[in-house]
């Protein structure tokens, strides 16, 4: 009886283990996947707004995450002002299936000077609202061209903070602290270690 309680015990550990260890390779991994730079090249601009387009973001998903799948679970016209879709996207990560939900709206185009009815392309529309779920849930669940949409991992590397400590010390700053409280990030690592540079000469 001792025998199997312990066995028991055993397989719990490694169970727990190998848990911890999934975990922390989907953490890495995302961490990896947000610190990728979009190519400026693929960077447009929609009124004032970055963007990239799906081909982009749909390649870095199939290079991270092979075999993933996207599924409409509804869509619908709000009137006529916009056509809403609700999306699931699945996906195998580090031997995890995970999925995730996300809605998004696009804008339905109508003639200038025309009737609420009078659509420009209601296809387009539709399309591009399915398009801007898709983009949507694959940056934030996947973490791909985070740069873009401002929603990367925040935080440093060993590498970074080394530098970081030793221009601190230079310049006498305790940047120790400001890593610590989020006040140097790595949205802000490049102009921290510029001007860390400049206080230090």
């Amino acid at each position: 009886m001792a025998d199997k309680k312990i066995t028991s015990e055993l397989v719990e550990i490694t169970s727990i283990d190998k848990i911890k260890t999934v975990l922390k390779e989907v953490t890495q991994q995302h961490k990896k996947i947000s610190k990728i730079k979009t190519p400026k090249g693929l960077i447009k601009k929609v009124q004032g707004f970055d963007y990239v387009e799906l081909r982009y973001m749909k390649k870095i998903a199939n290079e991270q995450f092979p075999g993933w799948s996207w599924t409409i679970i509804n869509s619908e016209a709000l009137g006529g002002a916009a056509y809403v879709v609700h999306g699931r996207l699945k996906w195998f990560d580090n031997g995890v299936w995970r999925e995730g939900d996300m809605v998004a709206a696009h804008r339905i185009q109508t003639k200038r000077g025309g009737t609420a009815n009078d659509f420009v392309n209601i296809g387009n529309d539709v399309k591009s609202s399915n398009t801007d779920c898709l983009k949507k849930a694959l940056n934030v669940y996947m973490d791909i061209a985070a740069d873009v949409y401002k929603s990367e991992d925040p935080s440093l590397d060993d590498n970074q903070v080394d530098v970081l400590i030793k221009l601190g010390e230079k310049a006498n700053v305790d940047t120790k602290t400001k890593i610590e409280n989020g006040e140097i990030n790595s949205s802000n690592y490049s102009a921290s270690v510029s001007k860390l540079k400049r206080i230090a000469k």
